[in-house]
């Protein structure tokens, strides 16, 4: 497996279609993470902001290879093998940026409430949001694998899929996803931050789920 990882991490690293990806997810720390805003509120944003970024990524790397390159690799390691490789790649090729945002929000951002009254303790903070970062990047993960190949081909079915994918990652109450960026806004206004360890309990199982059945399917698919 650690072969295959470093073949997935050398095909991505030379193609540099994660570039687009990563100063997109910069693009949006930047702009929607100023200077002084309330650091909970802004953890929420950096988490929701890599839904799309870890998205994009685990569609670039399970279409990196040439198909010629991809049938090579599936009949000496299995077809399974060789997908999960690929999804993985993506999901620790996200993980850099995911902690760089982090970073960003605890140092630049203002560490009381949204009304700027409350004074919120920085290093609990910091961890809630790191928590909500790990769930963000689970789930954006696992709807990259399914939005994309063996479970949907071309381009502009599994693009669609992949951005709808995000809004309902995002918009309902009952998504980890939902949840750990709700969880900080409405932190934010009280000044308190909790440890989101449901969400982050079920993003783990979730993703974990998904991700097995794809891999089973590109099994099957060969």
């Amino acid at each position: 497996m650690i072969a295959l990882l470093r073949y997935q991490a050398a095909l991505l690293a030379g193609s540099h279609r994660w570039l687009p990806p990563m100063l997109l997810y910069a693009g949006f720390l930047v702009v929607g993470v100023g200077t002084g805003s309330p650091v909970l509120d802004a953890f929420g944003f950096a988490a929701a902001a890599l839904l799309p970024l870890t998205v994009w990524l685990t569609r670039v790397c399970v279409t990196n290879e040439p198909p010629a390159a991809r049938s090579c690799v599936a009949a000496a390691a299995g077809p399974a093998r060789a997908h999960l490789a690929a999804v993985v790649t993506a999901a620790l090729a996200a993980l850099p940026p995911a902690l760089a945002g982090t970073a960003f929000v605890a140092l630049f951002s203002d560490p009381r409430s949204n009304d700027h009254q409350v004074t919120v303790a920085l290093l609990p903070a910091t961890a809630c949001g790191l928590a909500a970062a790990v769930v963000c990047l689970l789930l954006g993960t696992a709807v990259g694998a399914v939005c994309n190949r063996p479970m949907l081909h071309g381009t502009a079915w599994p693009v669609c899929a992949g951005l709808l994918g995000c809004v309902l990652l995002v918009v309902p109450a009952l998504s980890p996803a939902g949840a750990v960026v709700r969880g900080l806004v409405a932190g934010s206004v009280s000044g308190t931050a909790a440890m989101p360890w449901l969400p982050l309990a079920a993003a783990i199982p979730i993703s974990a789920a998904a991700v097995a059945a794809v891999c089973h399917l590109a099994a099957r698919r060969g």
